[in-house]
């Protein structure tokens, strides 16, 4: 018959030979001299993996994004060293302990023993300030305000990391220093015999003024992690602790608090780190003075970034050469204190899985 394919007389009779004819009708993918099994396992018609893809190459620029942060951080502290160096060499006096800035003198004397006092106090009183407001906002946002309530609210938090420090830093002189001063007469008064609340005045432009302005700077920040990690709380744990009768506080200090440890630590170092780099709000606001003390209230205090900005225009070589060994040291403590944040933010693997 015509619709049979033709036998080749060289084959026996039960063996079928496909000529090209019909081979050519079978379609494309039917070779009459091809006898060629497929691969074990399938897969011959899945394309063979390219050498470059979109995958490829956006894991090539993440990395060399990655690299380039660190290529940078080491590029800084080149450049700080390069530049410290031979004025720590020309001062006459201890780096670490002085308490006196004379490095454009003929015989340059200066040490960062004020300056670091100074900038740790002003930390220390911003976070002893900031972080139980910024704690009680960020659970009243996460566990108790309406969601009409707490969007507009956290809105407004996140703005004020968006205010430039000089803002700060005039509002907190022009306007905020007069009620810290009559704060600071009414501390000297009931609690003069404490040696951080005494003295006999001025009182005004002092530490405690710096102090609260930076704990209003740091406020926007750790309110807002803060109430990410709260957040990020299991709900089968905020569920089991209400099923087991607890209050709405003792479900928060029995799964959210024990929960977001990790990461409040991370948000308030973050914010310590923000308030040991600040420079034009403590410039303005600490009376710039050269004395150790640890009176909150009185007339004085400085810093390290403070200090930058008022005496980087009047300084020769080597005073500018003074000027950036100090911001060696404030490079790296803010460097420390953002490697422990992040630290602490990776030690859970619950945290590692959200920043992933």
């Amino acid at each position: 018959m015509g619709d049979n394919p033709s036998r080749s007389g060289n084959h026996t009779a039960g063996d079928l030979d496909v000529t090209p004819r019909h081979a050519r009708g079978a379609g494309s993918g039917v070779s009459p001299s091809s006898h060629e099994e497929p691969p074990i396992g399938g897969g011959g018609a899945l394309p063979k993996k390219s050498r470059f893809s979109m995958e490829t190459g956006f894991r090539g620029l993440s990395t060399s994004a990655g690299a380039m942060v660190l290529v940078i951080i080491v590029a800084i502290a080149i450049f700080l060293i390069s530049k410290a160096v031979p004025a720590i060499q020309a001062d006459h006096e201890n780096f670490l302990t002085y308490n006196r800035w004379s490095p454009n003198e003929a015989t340059p004397a200066f040490g960062i023993a004020v300056l670091a006092l100074g900038t740790v106090l002003t930390s220390i009183i911003a976070l002893v300030v900031a972080v139980p407001i910024a704690i009680g906002i960020a659970l009243f946002l996460s566990h108790y305000a309406p969601r009409r309530l707490a969007t507009p609210l956290g809105f407004v938090i996140d703005l004020l990391a968006a205010v430039p420090s000089v803002v700060f830093g005039l509002w907190g002189r022009d306007l905020f220093q007069e009620p810290v001063r009559d704060f600071s007469v009414w501390l000297n008064h009931y609690f003069g015999w404490i040696p951080i609340f005494g003295g006999d005045g001025p009182f005004g432009q002092s530490l405690m003024l710096g102090g609260l302005v930076l704990a209003i700077m740091v406020l926007p920040i750790v309110t807002s992690l803060s109430r990410e990690v709260f957040q990020q709380t299991p709900g089968m744990n905020e569920e089991a602790a209400l099923a087991l009768g607890a209050t709405k506080w003792e479900m928060i200090r029995t799964a959210v608090l024990p929960y977001g440890k990790p990461g409040v630590i991370a948000a308030v170092m973050l914010g310590l780190g923000r308030a040991l780099g600040e420079t034009i709000a403590l410039a303005l606001t600490l009376g710039i003075t050269w004395e150790i003390s640890f009176n909150l209230i009185q007339t004085g205090g400085n810093s390290i970034a403070a200090n930058i900005a008022n005496s980087f225009n009047e300084a020769n070589d080597t005073g500018r050469g003074a000027l950036i060994a100090s911001g060696l040291v404030l490079f790296a403590i803010t460097l420390i204190v953002n490697m422990t944040a992040r630290a602490i933010i990776y030690r859970r693997r619950e945290f590692r899985d959200s920043a992933a």
